[in-house]
């Protein structure tokens, strides 16, 4: 994956820039020691590794501004960096960048029970964000697989989602205001407490650009009274087939779960020996649908969608009926990635499809899968027909990464071809930079490139993602 050239120039000002960051913040938020630089050299997307420049951490919205002014003013790359948990290469660095990361912007700013909102720096994880207000009874929506680590700085980046966002949408339905700080260091109040912000929605343009407008370090986020309850039940299918055409079943008939999971056979074997969930191990598939309501609803929904599921002669029926076994039936969901990485390296991809292409797709995928050799295992957010193939690959054979990225770009190819897109919630990244041309013309790329002229006119903000290199240097070139 071919990153921008350093520029050699800033290479040589390596500790003119440390010591100038060092003269606008606190000696320990500067970063620059290469045995410490190695920590920051990647982020979950660990086949691409390059220790950067240096690394600041600073502690406030006035501290960020005046790291960027800094770098503004030296003319050197910046990349923010949440919890480093992107699975795109969000948050990779280049050799001559600053990494900007918002760890320690880490409190809880403001709540508003009456409201329905809450006010957080952007560094603090997401589940601390349902943790701050489950007391009141109160919760954060967006819930992705990682949300125990993951930051909310990244999931305004990209725009996360989660199991539960069939529902409640995903971040930029969540999200109602942040504080934004430029690449030239001024700080901008955009949207608020209130659900809807007048003029221009700046907000709606912020919320997924992955770092290349500027830095958001609080914001303003939209929280939920908890449901009277919850249960989730699941389902053990022969095939991937059958599990899609049910889910697609399930969509088609209106009822809409706040859960709708899949995962076929690898990810449950695999996903049972690490949690011993008490999956179905005979299942070529299954899904895990959760309904929410008053016990009354909530059996009603349950009873609608066993029945649609008995359409699809299911191999194994689970219900939860007691807390201890609805949390049994989510562990294997969310423990899925880390036991996929106790046995294989492996690439996290992140398509988005139409729900009723589901058994086209899937049926696809197992061919592609046959071609190259590389095993894959499915696990996704069917109800939206948000897609993460785990394709596994040996870091160490020669070779082996390489065709592990073809597969990968034919499966996002063919998320594009039946009707969807490149991305649900991981972003572009570093990971399919390259392919944003089957999805846009180059006039879309050039109305997108015009809003980061606007914002970054240097294009020093997260370097190297997004868009095409080559796209990348035409734009430039053609406006100099």
């Amino acid at each position: 994956m071919r990153m921008p050239t350093p520029d050699p120039d800033i290479l040589a000002r390596r500790s003119a820039v440390a010591a100038r960051l060092r003269a606008v913040l606190p000696e320990d938020a500067v970063i620059d020691a290469s045995e410490e630089l190695v920590a920051y050299e990647c982020d979950a997307l660990s086949a691409y590794r390059c220790p950067p420049l240096a690394v600041v951490l600073p502690r406030s919205t006035a501290e960020v501004a005046s790291a960027l002014r800094v770098c503004w003013e030296e003319g050197v790359p910046v990349v923010p960096r949440g919890s480093g948990t992107s699975l795109a290469g969000g948050a990779l660095p280049t050799a001559d960048s600053v990494i900007l990361g918002v760890a320690r912007l880490n409190r809880v700013l403001e709540t508003s029970l009456e409201d329905r909102v809450i006010r957080v720096q952007t560094g603090v994880t997401n589940i601390s964000v349902t943790q701050a207000v489950q007391s009141d009874g109160f919760f954060y929506a967006p819930d992705p697989s990682s949300q125990l680590a993951c930051a909310i700085a990244g999931n305004i980046a990209m725009n996360s989602g989660g199991a539960h966002c069939l529902k409640y949408g995903v971040t930029t339905n969540n999200l109602l205001g942040v504080t934004f700080v430029t690449m030239q260091g001024e700080v901008m109040e955009i949207g608020g407490a209130h659900l809807d912000a007048p003029g221009l929605d700046l907000l709606g343009v912020i919320c997924g650009s992955e770092g290349q407008l500027g830095v958001v370090t609080e914001a303003t986020l939209r929280i939920l009274a908890a449901p009277e309850g919850a249960r989730p039940i699941l389902f053990g299918f022969e095939t991937s087939a059958v599990a899609g055409a049910c889910v697609a079943d399930i969509i088609r008939a209106g009822v809409i779960p706040v859960a709708l999971e899949f995962m076929d056979g690898p990810a449950i074997r695999v996903c049972e020996e690490f949690a011993q969930a008490g999956y179905p191990l005979n299942a070529g598939a299954l899904l895990i649908v959760e309904v929410e309501g008053s016990p009354a609803e909530i059996d009603d929904q349950l009873a609608r969608i066993r029945a649609i599921a008995a359409g699809h002669a299911p191999l194994a029926v689970r219900e939860a009926a007691t807390p201890e076994e609805a949390a049994a039936i989510w562990l294997g969901r969310k423990s899925a990635f880390g036991a996929m990485g106790q046995i294989s390296d492996y690439m996290c991809l992140d398509g988005t499809i139409p729900v009723g292409a589901l058994p086209e797709v899937l049926s696809r995928i197992e061919a592609l899968s046959a071609q190259y050799g590389l095993g894959v295992a499915n696990i996704f957010h069917a109800g939206d027909g948000n897609m993460h193939p785990l394709i596994m690959f040996d870091a160490n054979k020669p070779g082996d990464l390489e065709k592990c990225e073809a597969f990968g770009a034919d499966i996002l190819r063919l998320c594009v071809e039946v009707g969807g897109c490149l991305t649900g919630e991981h972003g572009v990244g570093v990971e399919k930079r390259e392919l944003m041309t089957a999805q846009f013309t180059a006039d879309d790329m050039t109305a997108q490139m015009a809003v980061k002229d606007v914002f970054d006119p240097k294009w020093l903000l997260n370097p190297g993602k997004v868009f095409p290199l080559a796209t990348v240097e035409g734009h430039r070139m053609a406006a100099e």
